[in-house]
């Protein structure tokens, strides 16, 4: 993602249908987000941070990003999310998902990547499943929003059940 993609970046996280789902932290001027953008290394092994654009005119819809990686535990979080919701429900995200795993697998030689998603976030989950996560576990009212606990599923992936 390039500095100047910020704006876009910035318009997501105040979208609430966007982040309806997403653990979205202190608000951020976008002057914050823009420094963000720019002074952001570039992707290492243990933070790959790709846009996601649409096919029809590269417009830059989303991000997928592979954190916390570690070569001794070959073990990375994936976090995904489709910003342009005129682009919901047409398969970017599976798509993104798909290419971002076997980046992990293929080319960072992961064994496991890891991801956690609000219980009542359906749309995800079906993602998730589609692409070969499967649910490990649940944290029980670890997520608020709009004065109500919600639980959150953690989800994983190994080497070789990527569909």
């Amino acid at each position: 993602m390039e500095p100047s993609e910020a704006d876009a970046l910035w318009r997501w996280n105040h979208d609430p249908e966007v982040i309806r789902w997403m653990s979205d932290g202190y608000p951020q001027s976008l002057a914050q987000v823009r420094t963000w953008m720019e002074e952001r290394q570039r992707s290492t092994y243990g933070d790959a941070l790709f846009g996601i654009e649409a096919t029809d005119d590269a417009r830059l819809i989303g991000l997928v990003r592979l954190r916390g990686a570690e070569p001794e535990t070959g073990c990375a979080e994936l976090d995904v999310y489709l910003g342009e919701k005129e682009y919901w429900g047409r398969g970017f995200a599976t798509d993104a998902m798909r290419t971002a795993c076997r980046y992990g697998f293929e080319d960072m030689r992961l064994h496991k990547i890891t991801l956690t998603v609000v219980t009542e976030n359906h749309a995800a989950r079906r993602v998730y499943e589609k692409v070969g996560f499967v649910t490990e576990g649940r944290l029980r009212q670890v997520f608020r929003r709009d004065g109500q606990w919600y639980d959150m599923f953690t989800m994983g992936l190994l080497e070789g059940e990527l569909r």
